[in-house]
Order: C-alpha cells, then sequence, then structure tokens
C-alpha cells in the first residue's frame, strides 16, 4: 500500500490516459499501483467500465494468489476514476494517450488538451512509430511533450521508453522518468528517432532471417532452431513474425526503413509483401511460416542424423581455441585425425569460417571442394551444431560430418552455402545495428543493452552480445560479408570498428 510520504514523493499525483484499449489499461493498472490517481476517459460507450472491470478482475486474481492484500486491492480499484468528457481531465498533472496511431488524430487531441490542462501539465505519448516532435509541433507549448512508450503487455514488460521531442524540456523528461520507475519499469531515455530505441535495435533479427530465408540458404524450421538452440533466443525470428502478425511486423519495417531513407541496414523482404498479399499473417490466420492447428505451429520433425564409418578427418581452422574444440570432438568419437599440413585424398576437410562461404574459404585454402564441410564456430559446440556444404560436396562427406558431429547426440542442422552461417549472420548484423545505435547517441550503451534484454528478450543486448562472441570476430564476418556481397547493409558501424580495433569492450564511452 501506498504511504503518504510516497504519495507526496511521486512526480505525478492524477494521471489522465485517453484511451482504454490493451496499453491505456496497462499504463492504468501500473499507475494506480504507484500510488497516483488515475482518470480513464475513452470515447466509446462504456469503455471506461469495461477497462474498469478488467483492471480489477486481475487484481481480485492477484488476491487470491496471496499477491496482494484485501486493504491493497481496496485502494488501487478506488484510484481509478472514469472521465466521461476530455473536461474532467483538467485536474490532471500528466494525461497519456493511447489512441489510434495516427498523427493528426494525436495532434488534434493535445491541441484540445492545451486548452484544458494546467501549463505545467505533462502531455505523453504512448506512440510507438510516429515522430514525438511532430506531434508536439501542433501543439502551443511543444516544450510539455514527450514520449512515454509501453510495451505490450504493459505490466509484464518492465520497459518503458522515455522519448523527448527537440523541443522538450528537461524538467518535464525528468519526471516522466520518475514516473516510469515508480510504476517499476526500467527507463529508456532515447533520441526521437524512427523506431525509437528497441523497435529500431530490433530491425536486424528479423530481417537479416528473411534475407537467409530468400537466398534459400535454410528453411524457415531451420532457421528458428539454429538462432534457439545456437543462439539463446526465446523464439525463433519466423516464428516471431508469425506471432505478431505480418500485417503488424511488416508495416513496421517498410515505416522504419523508408523514415530513415532506405538504410540498407533496414531493408525489408519481399517475402513478407507476398505473404501478407496471400493473407498468410501467422498465428491470427492459422497460417504464415507455419501451419497452426489448435493454436498450435505444425513443425515436422528433423531429419534422423546420417550414419557414417569413421574416416580420417583434417581441419583447416586458423582459431587455435576452434582447432582444439574440433579436435577434442574428434577424438571422442574415435575418428582419426590427420596433423599433417595437406590432407590425405580420404580426409574429410572441415573448415570454420567467419563470414565466408564454404566454397571461398575451401579455394583459399587450396583444397578439394568435395571433400570440405564448414563448421560454425561463433557458439563454439556446446549446442546445435550447423554444417554448411559447398555446391560441389560429396553426400558422402556431407554424410560423414553429419554422423562425425552429431555422434555425441547433440542435433545437427545442414544449410547450403552462404557467406557467414545464419547464427553468424544475424548475430553480426544485430551487433551492427546496436554499435550504431550507439554511434549516433540514441541512447547509452548500458540503456541499449537493457532496454533490447528487456524489450525484445534476446539472451543479451547487443553491445554485450559482440563482446560475448568477441567484437574482432563480428567484424570480421560483416567485413567478409560486404567484401563478398557489396551490400551496404553489412558495412561495419564506426562505433565497432573502432573498439574491435583497441580491444575494447563495446560499450565504453568515448572520451571527451
Amino acid at each position: 500500500m501506498t504511504t503518504p510520504q510516497q504519495q507526496t514523493q511521486l512526480p505525478f499525483h492524477t494521471l489522465g490516459i485517453v484511451g482504454t484499449g490493451a496499453m491505456g489499461r496497462g499504463i492504468a493498472q501500473l499507475a494506480a499501483q504507484a500510488g497516483v490517481k488515475v482518470m480513464l476517459h475513452d470515447t466509446r460507450d462504456g469503455a471506461v467500465q469495461e477497462a474498469k472491470e478488467f483492471i480489477g478482475g486481475l487484481w481480485d486474481r492477484s488476491l487470491q494468489k496471496q499477491r496482494l492484500s484485501q486493504a491493497q486491492v481496496e485502494q488501487y480499484k478506488a484510484s481509478l476514476y472514469q472521465a466521461d468528457g476530455l473536461d474532467d481531465l483538467s485536474e490532471c498533472d500528466i494525461v497519456v494517450e493511447a489512441i489510434v496511431e495516427k498523427l493528426e488524430a494525436k495532434q488534434q487531441l493535445f491541441q484540445e488538451l492545451e486548452n484544458i490542462l494546467e501549463e505545467r501539465a505533462v502531455l505523453a505519448t504512448n506512440t510507438s512509430s510516429l515522430s514525438v516532435t511532430a506531434i508536439a509541433s501542433a501543439c502551443q507549448r511543444p516544450e510539455r511533450v514527450i514520449g512515454f512508450h509501453f510495451f505490450n503487455p504493459v505490466p509484464l514488460m518492465k520497459i518503458v521508453e522515455v522519448i523527448p521531442g527537440l523541443r522538450t524540456a528537461m524538467a518535464v523528461t525528468e519526471r516522466v522518468e520518475a514516473l516510469g520507475q515508480a510504476m517499476g519499469h526500467f527507463t529508456a531515455r532515447t533520441t526521437d528517432t524512427p523506431g525509437f530505441l528497441v523497435n529500431h535495435a530490433g530491425r536486424a533479427y528479423g530481417t537479416e532471417a528473411l534475407k537467409i530465408l530468400g537466398e534459400n540458404v535454410a528453411d524457415h524450421a531451420t532457421i528458428d532452431r539454429i538462432l534457439v538452440d545456437q543462439g539463446g533466443f526465446r523464439m525463433g525470428p519466423l516464428s516471431l513474425l508469425d506471432l505478431t502478425g505480418l500485417d503488424v511486423s511488416h508495416a513496421v519495417m517498410e515505416s522504419i526503413y523508408h523514415q530513415y531513407y532506405e538504410e540498407a541496414r533496414f531493408r525489408p523482404s519481399p517475402i513478407t509483401r507476398q505473404r501478407l498479399n496471400a493473407g498468410l499473417l501467422g498465428r491470427k490466420s492459422g497460417e504464415g511460416f507455419y501451419r497452426y492447428e489448435d493454436g498450435k505451429a505444425v513443425v515436422e520433425d528433423e531429419p534422423p542424423i546420417a550414419q557414417s564409418a569413421p574416416r580420417p578427418v583434417w581441419l583447416g581452422v586458423d582459431e587455435q581455441s576452434d582447432r582444439q574444440a574440433l579436435a577434442a570432438l574428434i577424438n571422442a568419437a574415435g575418428w582419426p585425425l590427420e596433423t599433417a599440413e595437406e590432407p590425405s585424398n580420404e580426409a574429410l576437410c572441415l573448415l570454420a569460417p567467419l563470414g565466408e562461404d564454404a566454397t571461398t574459404c575451401a579455394l583459399r585454402l587450396g583444397l578439394d571442394t568435395s571433400r570440405c564441410v564448414a563448421v560454425d564456430m561463433l557458439a563454439g559446440l556446446a549446442s546445435r551444431r550447423t554444417l554448411m556444404t559447398t555446391p560441389a560436396t560429396s553426400a558422402e562427406m556431407r554424410d560423414a560430418a553429419t554422423a562425425l558431429l552429431g555422434a555425441d547426440g547433440t542435433k545437427v542442422s545442414v544449410i547450403n552455402d552462404s557467406n557467414g552461417f545464419v547464427l553468424q549472420r544475424v548475430v553480426a548484423c544485430i551487433v551492427n545495428v546496436g554499435a550504431d545505435i550507439a554511434q549516433q547517441g540514441v541512447a547509452a550503451p548500458d540503456t541499449i543493452d537493457r532496454a533490447v534484454e528487456l524489450g525484445l528478450g534476446y539472451p543479451q543486448g547487443p553491445l554485450r552480445m559482440g563482446d560475448h562472441y568477441g567484437s574482432r570476430r563480428i567484424l570480421t564476418i560483416l567485413e567478409n560479408l560486404l567484401a563478398a556481397t557489396g551490400d551496404p547493409r553489412y558495412r561495419p558501424s564506426p562505433w565497432l570498428r573502432r573498439r574491435a580495433a583497441l580491444n575494447l569492450p563495446l560499450n565504453t564511452l568515448d572520451n571527451r
């Protein structure tokens, strides 16, 4: 229960919410729990009462589970009030809008509220994609307009982006940050740029996976398996697109791409446009990249591990730690390991390129491409293992490599030749976009990492991820991808390039 002392320390005491859908309800719940009086307004008849009943039901269930006391539930419910008209919000010292995502509608609402609220009151927008500066431009006092972007479901997603527009007063920013913290969320202060922080940082995961799919490197299920099992992501990128729905995801991809004036790093895929046109939206339509029965994805079983008699293995691996790990695996499987400078005519040649395709790596080493198979060593050998063949690799050598890498029961995925494996490409792009966000000053490095971990559920934020895998390795992957494809989407961020060259952590700030 909120104490009188806590009440006086709150940066705002009466919060208005316009729009009582999922986002508005979540914000209202958190604000009431923080001890703030909440005024709810919606233009649809009965919407406010529905919202109050919904929120109250959540508190009642928490009471039944003994997570809240009877006194707390009564206090929280008593904090919710209905505002029949906008004029009823006049006592609010902050109003958060959670209405339709249209610039003109938000501008008009704020213009009306300016004539109702006191001068010190703050106008906050929960927009996820519109410019806060553009919304504020229609106001007489743009210095009191700010972005306050929550994520759905609001009570569970413990992050809120605080986005000052170009004319937002610092005092307003600090007060809104304090409110977000009082509501129990991590506040990520970010600049007013397309996608803000979290949606901006999330561009690489889906778009690079779609590019890999579009190049026929692997099918959607294989891509998802690799990134979940090897990369540690909670959900594969194609499963995630099915969950959010292409009607939502594709629009966001196109919006951010165009807002950044066709920046190559954010280039969408024609795959999603075609599937959107076909109505293959994902879970909501019963079929997307996967087909759904009773709400569950139908996924074909993986093929069994190929069987092969032991044969000599030769390692064309530069990195000493990778060589040692592969040698240990070969010895444990009981296969003979060749240590001569050149492989014998019978040897399976295992390679471990970074950002190269198996063909380029094999030719660079002067090897017979029919006997070469590449292994992704970016994440080591502790989890799922990914193999990559050249177009000339024989079925015999492919099966031998699969049998060897799966001899201890670990799952093995085999993909077509690609400049960089699935994990290498996706991770390198995530790190690179995160590094460029830091370079642009969109947010502080530590804020970038924490916001991405909370907002996107990645195993690490992009900068921590780069340090985890090794920034020099990430840089090598990107440089090799750029050299092979000429695609500017892979050009390394200056932030990454400089810190990798200096062997500094990627969250290192410039000294000035």
